[in-house]
């Protein structure tokens, strides 16, 4: 395809990752892990139960059904420029390169502050299997997440079939458990709520404060499934194939989502989530299967939070690998190692700053407030590149979307609803959150202006607007993936 205002074509000898490692099944796993059910529920329950009360399944419903709109975006824009950048790159071509920018941006910084918050579960659960006073302490469950956090590091540097691999075997075990939980949690004769199916209205909210407040933290939930984009240069049939994995993938963690929270719902009681919030499942587990069988639900948290870590090292180090290949930020993050053929500079910057950001977050508040501030914040940022990816989609085809209902549903309404959707969250939430939050979601937004002024003011490429050509050729191309 001719592209005649993109980014100088790069030796592929020595900046190419692995391609066709993957099939659809691996990039299935790979959403899956990416929204990683175990890991969200665990950190997330008790935050969105204290925005919503017993609203959650209701607002999961409602922002997973505009979120299928942006993963329907990220399907189609896949279909003619499968780059590891995924929306960084998809943005600028439709929209301005100034939002393509910020959406790579937005995923970077989400991604750094997420390692924070992916570490703290996975430290506090797992030490809750040999002492309750160890896993509320914030030293204990640095060290404990600090050493998982690197053993991840690790296997993502080795390359992406290890990675896949390990989320076979990983995710299986975590659904299999988290599955099981659900069932006995339904049939369990002691619950604490009868079922409602008023926990599904729009009227639990009690108006649209409270809705936004859970639809915020709904999109942490289902955040992830987007690293089969991330993954396009690696995965076999670069132009459907990740965006498929991807809808199939949140399909699967819509429904897990939903039946699990109608379960909370009926085993536990408000003081119970709101008093164990970082190990929540902890205590739902010990509730419908008392003894050591209910801890192995904590085994499902652990392969969770290791699979979502993976995942998202996956993400943000293939986003700075092409913002490095680019050189919209420093050469050297688009290094790829000669035998792993894995982005190795990225990873190691990742990883430096990760772990700063993870030992120095425990001296700023409790496990609560970190990991409430922490899911707020990044729910921020998601809106941010979700939504700029829901509108590029109809904007570039937007001559394509009257041709079939398919078309018009799926590439137009369906993404512009999620899109809209995002937008409004964002605006509507952040009145209701507090400075740290803000500091941290918009704080961290801000300073993408400072590297991306610099390589703007230099006159690189990525930032000259696309050729009317070039737009015609995408276009070409789109119809013959159709």
């Amino acid at each position: 395809m001719a592209d005649t205002m993109d980014v100088p074509v790069v030796d592929q000898s020595e900046n190419s990752l692995r391609s066709g490692s993957l099939g659809l099944f691996d990039s299935v796993v790979m959403g899956i892990a990416g929204v990683a059910p175990g890991y969200s529920i665990a950190a997330s329950t008790a935050v969105l139960f204290g925005a919503v009360a017993l609203g959650g399944a209701a607002a999961l419903l409602y922002c997973g059904v505009a979120m299928f709109g942006i993963v329907f975006a990220f399907s189609y824009l896949g279909r003619v420029e499968p780059k590891a950048g995924a929306s960084y790159s998809w943005v600028r071509r439709a929209l301005h390169p100034f939002f393509g920018y910020m959406s790579g941006w937005a995923l970077i910084v989400s991604a750094l502050i997420f390692m924070v918050a992916a570490t703290l579960p996975v430290g506090a659960n797992l030490l809750g299997l040999f002492s309750t006073s160890a896993a509320n302490s914030k030293g204990a469950v640095t060290v404990v997440g600090a050493v998982f956090f690197l053993l991840m590091v690790a296997a993502v540097a080795v390359g992406v079939t290890v990675t896949v691999t390990v989320q076979i075997v990983m995710s299986s075990i975590e659904i299999v458990l988290l599955t099981l939980f659900a069932i006995l949690a339904i049939v369990h004769g002691q619950h604490v709520h009868s079922f409602s199916w008023h926990w599904f209205s729009p009227g639990i909210f009690h108006g649209s404060t409270g809705f936004f407040a859970g639809a915020l933290v709904a999109a942490f939930y289902y955040w992830g499934w987007d690293v089969t984009a991330n993954l396009n240069e690696e995965t076999k049939g670069a132009t459907r194939t990740p965006g498929l994995g991807g809808i199939i993938g949140m399909i699967f963690v819509f429904i897990l989502f939903e039946v699990f929270t109608v379960a909370t719902n009926l085993v536990l009681s408000g003081h119970q989530i709101e008093k164990n919030d970082a190990d929540v499942l902890s205590v739902l587990g010990q509730a419908v299967w008392h003894g050591t069988g209910g801890k192995l639900i904590v085994v499902a948290v652990v392969l969770s939070t290791i699979a979502t870590l993976e995942t998202t090292l996956i993400q943000v180090t293939r986003t700075m690998f092409a913002m490095g290949r680019d050189n919209t930020l420093p050469k050297a993050l688009g290094r790829i190692h000669h035998k792993f053929k894995t982005p190795i500079v990225a990873t190691a910057c990742v990883t430096v700053f990760s772990l700063a950001l993870f030992v120095g977050s425990q001296f700023v508040g409790s496990i609560d407030s970190i990991l409430s501030d922490g899911i707020n914040a990044i729910g921020l940022q998601i809106c941010i590149y979700y939504s700029l990816a829901g509108l590029a989609v109809v904007v570039l085809y937007r001559k394509q979307l009257f041709l079939s209902a398919t078309n018009f549903v799926f590439m137009g309404l369906w993404p512009m609803i999620g899109a809209v959707f995002m937008v409004v969250m964002f605006i509507k939430s952040i009145p209701n959150l507090n400075g740290t939050t803000l500091w941290v979601g918009l704080g961290a937004m801000a300073l993408g202006l400072i590297p991306m002024s610099i390589y703007w003011i230099k006159g690189n490429p990525y930032f000259d607007m696309p050729s009317k050509e070039d737009r015609v050729a995408v276009l070409i191309e789109f119809e013959q993936n159709l």
